[in-house]
């Protein structure tokens, strides 16, 4: 917004671009063999921009946003201080596997961005298996990974649909939503074995349920 706004004097309409933009990423279909996801990102800037001032398409200012999202995104993923204590004890008791959907490219800049690495025994991203989550198929891999089996895992994660569906598809031990905003699930949704509303109570959780085994996040 400030970059549409100073740089290019965009006034209201500098908002209304990053609204539709935020827009056309939560109603994104990537298919790596079609595209790559550097010029999809780039073309929903280019379609936002044209969009909300009309006239010539205008690819070197898409770019310059995407680009400018794209790294200020990145430098904010960072992981507190309290998350890297918990997963440094909890790597002591349990083996840890990092799961998550998504395109290639993008979660591997985040998982870098993060420096999650270290914390993890094995990290596993959507886009480069034949199948995401809720697919079965993607929890059994994992576990192969950590030579461990399902009925030994949890799940824990913050999407019903997704993590939660996931594991008890797999039918893994059990699943845990990360509900940190209170939110009241629909009566479709998949119901969780257990509810916590911040993943730092995950240790007391596992200690509790008498989970010693793996963990899958």
């Amino acid at each position: 917004i400030k970059l549409l706004q100073s740089k290019y004097h965009y006034k209201e309409e500098a908002e209304i671009i990053c609204d539709k933009v935020q827009v056309k990423l939560s109603k994104e279909c990537f298919h790596p063999s079609n595209t790559c996801i550097t010029d999809l990102r780039t073309s929903h800037w280019e379609e936002a921009i044209q969009e909300t001032k009309g006239g010539v398409a205008n690819r070197k200012l898409a770019e310059e946003c995407y680009f400018l999202w794209k790294s200020t995104r990145l430098q904010h993923m960072t992981l507190a201080e309290d998350i890297k204590a918990m997963l440094t004890e909890l790597r002591k008791e349990v083996r840890l596997l990092l799961l998550t959907n998504g395109e290639r490219q993008t979660q591997r800049e985040k998982i870098e961005a993060c420096a999650c690495q270290s914390y993890f025994e094995a990290i596993v991203v959507g886009g480069e298996q034949k199948e995401e989550k809720p697919a079965p198929s993607i929890f059994y891999y994992s576990c192969d990974l950590l030579g461990v089996q399902p009925g030994d895992c949890v799940m824990v994660g913050d999407t019903l649909e997704t993590d939660i569906q996931g594991g008890l598809n797999a039918g893994l031990k059990a699943t845990v939503w990360i509900n940190k905003n209170g939110m009241v699930p629909l009566k479709s949704s998949p119901v969780p074995h257990y509810i916590v509303s911040s993943v730092l109570e995950l240790p007391a959780l596992l200690q509790s349920i008498d989970c010693k085994v793996g963990v899958s996040a």
